[in-house]
C-alpha cells in the first residue's frame, strides 16, 4: 500500500480522481491477498463438509446444499485422527523445547561468553546451512539407530525426532544476532556483582529476549508440524506417527470427505496458534529483522 502512494505526488493525491483510484487499487489488492490467503482454507473447509456425491457433481459450488458436519467427528474417531494429533503434539512439543534450549544456550555462549574457539564453532554451525537437508538424512539415520559411544537405538522413538531438531543453524544465528545487540554493560555490571554464568542467562538474557524466543518458537513449531520425510524415516510404527505422515497413508484408503476433514483438523492447531500469538510473532520478527 505504501509503495503505491510513493509513485503519486502529494499534490496529485489531493485530487479526488487520483485519491479514488489509489484507494480502489488498495482495496483490490487487499481483497486479492485475502483470497490468496483465506481462499484455500475456505475451500478445504467446504470440501470437508461436502458429501462425496456433491464433491464429484458440484466441485465448484461455494457451499454444499446439505453440509455433513459429522465428517469431523468421523475423521477424529474412524480415521484415528485424534491419536495422530496427540502424537504430533508430542513430536512438536519435544522438538520445540530442544530447539529453543539449544538455540538459546548456543547463542548465549557464542555471543556473551565468547569462548576461545567461538568463531571456529560459529563458522562450522553456519557451514551446515549450505548442506541440503536430504544429504544428511542417511548419516543422521545411521546415527539414530546406533548412537555413538552410547550404542543405543533411538529408532521408533520420539527422541529420534527431538534431538535432531536442536541442530538448526538458522535459529542459533537468530539468537546470537539478538544477543549481540544486548547492552554489554549489563553483563559487566552483573559480573561485578558476582552473577554466575547461569544467572547471566536466566536473569538477564532470557527475560530480555522474549521477541527472538517467540520467533524461534514459531519456526520450531511450524517446521516440526509440517515435517514429513524425517518422521516417515525415523518412526515406522503407525501407532506413533504424526499427522503429517498419517495423512499420506490415509489418502489411499479413507473416504474423500473424511480425508479432507482430517486435513482441516490437522491445519487448525497451527492456524489457531498464529491467530492467538500473532502480536508477539510480528513483534519478534521486527526485532530480529526476519522478512516474510
Amino acid at each position: 500500500m505504501t509503495t503505491l502512494t510513493t509513485f503519486v505526488s502529494t499534490s496529485d493525491r489531493q485530487r479526488p480522481g487520483v485519491r479514488a483510484a489509489v484507494r480502489s487499487i488498495q482495496v483490490f489488492t487487499l481483497i486479492l491477498l485475502l483470497l490468496i490467503g483465506i481462499g484455500p482454507l475456505y475451500w478445504m473447509v467446504k470440501g470437508a463438509v461436502s458429501p462425496p456425491t456433491e464433491l464429484t457433481t458440484q466441485p465448484l459450488a461455494l457451499w454444499p446444499d446439505r453440509p455433513a458436519l459429522g465428517n469431523f467427528s468421523a475423521a477424529y474417531t474412524d480415521l484415528s485422527v485424534g491419536r495422530y494429533l496427540m502424537n504430533t503434539f508430542l513430536v512438536v512439543g519435544g522438538s520445540w523445547f530442544v530447539q529453543l534450549f539449544v538455540s538459546a544456550t548456543a547463542g548465549f555462549a557464542l555471543s556473551v561468553l565468547r569462548p576461545k574457539f567461538g568463531k571456529v564453532v560459529y563458522g562450522a554451525i553456519l557451514a551446515t546451512m549450505f548442506v541440503p537437508y536430504t544429504v544428511n538424512m542417511v548419516s543422521l539415520f545411521m546415527t539414530v539407530i546406533d548412537v555413538p559411544f552410547l550404542h543405543i537405538n533411538l529408532g521408533d522413538t520420539y527422541w529420534a525426532i527431538w534431538l535432531p531438531a536442536g541442530t538448526n543453524a538458522f535459529t542459533v544465528l537468530l539468537a546470537k544476532q539478538f544477543f549481540d545487540a544486548l547492552p554489554k554493560e549489563l553483563f559487566d555490571a552483573a559480573r561485578v556483582d558476582g552473577a554466575s554464568t547461569r544467572q547471566l542467562l536466566t536473569k538477564i538474557v532470557l527475560p530480555m529476549s522474549k521477541p527472538v524466543l517467540a520467533v524461534i518458537s514459531l519456526l520450531a513449531v511450524m517446521h516440526s508440524w509440517k515435517d514429513f520425510i524425517w518422521p516417515l524415516v525415523a518412526i515406522t510404527d503407525p501407532e506413533k506417527q504424526p499427522i503429517s505422515v498419517a495423512l499420506a497413508q490415509l489418502a489411499t484408503q479413507a473416504p474423500q470427505d473424511q480425508l479432507i476433514a482430517a486435513m482441516v483438523l490437522a491445519v487448525a492447531p497451527p492456524v489457531l496458534v498464529f491467530v492467538v500469538c500473532q502480536k508477539y510473532i510480528v513483534a519478534g520478527l521486527g526485532f530480529t529483522g526476519v522478512k516474510g
